[in-house]
């Protein structure tokens, strides 16, 4: 009976409060919250105390100053996107089409990539004007078609007008997959007659001519790999070299790496110095530009599966007795990239670590 009356007194109370609109409502306790981030505001920066190491504090929730309103001002349904064609990824290489933009799409890295594209236009008839491997580009100098290999022009441009002159800049970009490439060509043309440099197609527009030379150079790929040609990375040790690589200060005493290269070719080239340099990576994340290392370990010690890593107990002595765990960041600023030694995420290396890695990483990317 006691349980009963309080189980109708609960009730009443309940209803009591509803009405009140203590409980619902705006200014009830479950009132609706979605719209609080409207009233935020910033709270003071953390204060550390004097001749504490550590990195810049960000804030990490930036509070935006203006929030456009996200009433929609008419009816507008959001297209489904359209999938690829399934056979387009039959092979290694593939000619990949999104509108008017063309691409090549290669199951290697664009190191291997970088000197067999040179070499077909080169066999072609074309001269290089320009390359600069630290960003994956190279371009042709002004050439009329009947300087280049006749098949090649009948595939391109058909009967190409006798006052033409033509130039392409070819782009090799890492690809979304791990180990591939996307391969892009943008073309100018201008009559004979003149000598002003004419302007590129457009970044999101393949040219008719750069459209026709995508597909053979797609298919020059395919041959050079159905023949047994190697995509060697000899040829192409230069393609993701920095232009200059400098010690500089980096603020707290500390130095770091400066690369002079695009983000996607430092990446590659500081994965490459680290394997050089012995250096075992254990973990990576390439969109936050992150290495983690372990100086206890060489890059070449074996891996132990997974089942093995599992029930043996060696893992867990190496884990305890590791204490040379560190992370390498890259950081990249205006078509440079900064390279520091982190001991983790909210602390910087001892300054003796942090040279010796970083030197030794300079010296194998000069």
């Amino acid at each position: 009976m006691k349980r009963f009356a309080g189980i109708c007194l609960l009730a009443v109370s309940a209803s009591s409060l509803t009405g009140c609109g203590l409980l619902w409502g705006q200014e009830g306790y479950f009132r609706d919250r979605g719209g609080d981030y409207l009233d935020a505001r910033p709270s003071p920066a953390m204060q550390l105390p004097d001749g504490v190491q550590v990195k810049p504090l960000d804030p990490l929730l930036p509070i935006p100053h203006r929030i456009a309103s996200a009433a929609s001002t008419a009816e507008y349904k959001v297209p489904r996107p359209q999938a690829l064609p399934v056979s387009t990824f039959s092979g290694d290489f593939s000619v990949q089409k999104s509108g008017p933009l063309s691409w090549v799409v290669a199951q290697r890295i664009p190191a291997q990539v970088w000197p067999v594209a040179q070499q077909f236009f080169e066999t072609n008839g074309f001269k290089i004007a320009d390359e600069r491997p630290h960003l994956g580009e190279f371009t042709t100098q002004w050439q009329a078609p009947s300087e280049l290999n006749a098949s090649l022009v009948r595939q391109v441009w058909g009967s190409a007008p006798s006052d033409l002159q033509a130039r392409f800049r070819v782009r090799i970009e890492p690809g979304v997959q791990r180990n591939s490439s996307e391969v892009f060509i943008d073309q100018a043309e201008r009559s004979t007659s003149s000598t002003l440099d004419a302007a590129w197609t457009n970044s999101t527009v393949t040219g008719a001519a750069a459209d026709g030379l995508l597909s053979e150079l797609n298919s020059y790929l395919v041959q050079r790999d159905e023949k047994g040609d190697s995509f060697s990375l000899l040829a192409s040790k230069t393609y993701d070299a920095p232009k200059r690589v400098t010690l500089v200060d980096g603020g707290n005493g500390t130095q770091v790496l400066r690369l002079d290269a695009s983000f996607e070719r430092a990446w590659s080239s500081i994965g490459r110095a680290l394997a050089a340099a012995d250096i075992r990576v254990d973990d990576l994340n390439r969109s936050t530009g992150l290495y983690y290392i372990d100086l206890a370990q060489g890059a070449k010690d074996d891996e132990p599966g997974f089942f093995k890593r599992l029930f043996s107990s060696k893992k867990k002595v190496a884990d305890k007795e590791s204490k040379e765990r560190y992370i390498v960041r890259l950081t990249a600023i205006n078509q440079q990239v900064f390279v520091s030694v982190e001991r983790d995420l909210d602390t910087l290396a001892p300054k003796d670590v942090s040279l010796r890695i970083l030197e030794q990483l300079r010296s194998r990317l000069d």
